[in-house]
């Protein structure tokens, strides 16, 4: 097992070069990156990163609501696109979302946090039509894809629940999760036991490292749906989850990839030196979990 970062916080803050980033990640220590969507789909550019052999580039990360009438369809031309670039390249995952069916009941009544509000089960049979081709081109060009657990975005893959009957209804050794378990903490949900759960059916194909912080004293005040400003995310080592937990559950089940730091706290982000701190305080937190120290 080893560390690795998603792009996006820097990319946040104006780092926009791609080699630049790699280079930053390299020399702190980092094993792989995973090229967000705002990272430009430039062969040459990501050739010179790989070319390198200073990094591993391990996956893009597109997730888009797939299923929106408008914007749906561009969106997943450009989903479409990473998975061939991915295999052209040689790089093994891309890791997505699932869509969500917006139609029935649109922005007057609910907002951006879709996935907990709107009984995102009835997004399945379109989300199942939507993943067939996408899984087709995934297995012809030998592409892992893996879904985000996170609840916005467009997307319904959130809940072991849900997840579960995906995959039933779309069986494919090409299919599996980027498992992020900042999004249960908040969804009230086990951040451990899916874990052994997925890690045994070998359905863990990414793991982000992000932590969910609670302010218990606001939540008593606020319940779970007046607004969000009970919780928020942050770098791992700083919020509700332990990670020695988190890493020896994936030790159990085999699980020998990455460990993605996913940097959206709002303690270090605002400039570059911020956000290059949070990604270290994540960095050295999930390394003491894979050496088991204290």
């Amino acid at each position: 097992m080893h560390v690795g970062m998603l792009t996006n916080s820097l990319f946040g803050v104006g780092e926009t070069d791609i080699v630049k980033v790699a280079d930053w990640a390299a020399s702190q220590g980092f094993e792989e990156i995973e090229l967000g969507a705002s990272v430009p789909l430039d062969k040459r550019a990501i050739d010179a990163v790989m070319g390198k052999g200073d990094i591993k580039v391990g996956a893009f990360l597109y997730c888009r609501n797939f299923l929106l009438p408008d914007d749906g369809p561009a969106f997943l031309e450009e989903l479409m696109k990473r998975i061939d670039l991915a295999a052209e390249l040689g790089i093994e995952k891309v890791l997505t979302s699932t869509g969500i069916d917006r139609g029935w009941d649109w922005d007057e009544k609910f907002d951006f946090y879709d996935g907990i509000r709107k009984r995102p089960i009835r997004s399945l049979e379109k989300v199942v039509e939507l993943f067939k081709p996408i899984l087709e081109l995934a297995e012809k060009k030998n592409i892992k894809i893996g879904w985000e657990t996170c609840p916005v975005m467009g997307n319904i893959a959130i809940s072991p629940y849900l997840i579960d009957i995906l995959f039933e209804r779309l069986q494919s050794d090409k299919l599996g999760l980027a498992y992020d378990p900042s999004h249960l903490v908040w969804e009230m949900m086990d951040p451990y036991e899916p874990i052994l759960k997925y890690g045994r059916q070998g359905k863990i194909f990414h793991v982000h490292g992000k932590d969910t912080e609670i302010d218990r004293t606001r939540l008593a005040y606020t319940g779970i749906l007046s607004d969000y400003s009970w919780w928020r995310y942050r770098v791992p080592g700083l919020g509700e989850i332990n990670w020695n937990k988190i890493v020896s559950n994936l030790y159990e089940v085999g699980y020998d990839g990455v460990v993605s730091i996913e940097h959206e706290d709002p303690v270090w982000e605002g400039t570059k030196e911020k956000v290059e701190r949070g990604l270290l305080i994540g960095k050295r937190t999930i390394e003491k979990a894979i050496h088991m120290e204290s």
